[in-house]
């Protein structure tokens, strides 16, 4: 028997969902590199912790670590074969670098690639950049109660 009441509860159309970027991905030579260390290293390692620190002349500074164990906060980058950790803190500002190495006459190193790096010092050993930015289109639309 109908009250002659009827609701229709039909849900909001969903969005289809964009693939978020990934905080990080490695080149052959960067994951070659740090295959290397962490094979070569004096104790025992789990992973190699990339992060930002606030330093340098330009405002900010890659940071990379040994670390023991894996904290349940970290983020965890497995490409080319191996384990890189991101430092909770500074996934907003790595999202989409690619991190390589390169050997030059004078030095080598890791270099990022960064999109979201505004600026550098002209030494090249600090770095400007600019968290992420989540839009509308990097995450679902949130369902109310």
């Amino acid at each position: 028997m109908s009250t002659g009441i009827e609701a229709a509860a039909t849900a909001p159309a969903k969005r289809p969902r964009r693939p978020l970027p990934k905080v990080m991905t490695l080149t052959e030579a960067a994951a070659d590199r740090v295959r290397a260390i962490l094979a070569n290293a004096d104790r025992p390692v789990a992973a190699l912790r990339v992060g930002v620190k606030n330093g340098g002349c330009a405002g900010m500074e890659y940071t990379l670590d040994y670390v023991s164990e894996v904290s349940t906060l970290d983020d965890i980058i497995e490409d080319k074969g191996v384990r890189v950790l991101i430092d909770p803190k500074a996934v907003l500002f790595l999202i989409g670098t690619v991190m390589d190495y390169r050997v030059d006459k004078l030095k080598s190193g890791f270099a990022f690639n960064n999109p979201n790096q505004t600026s550098a010092c002209g030494c090249g050993e600090s770095v400007a950049i600019t968290p992420h930015k989540v839009e509308d289109a990097d995450v679902a639309p949130v369902q109310g109660t």
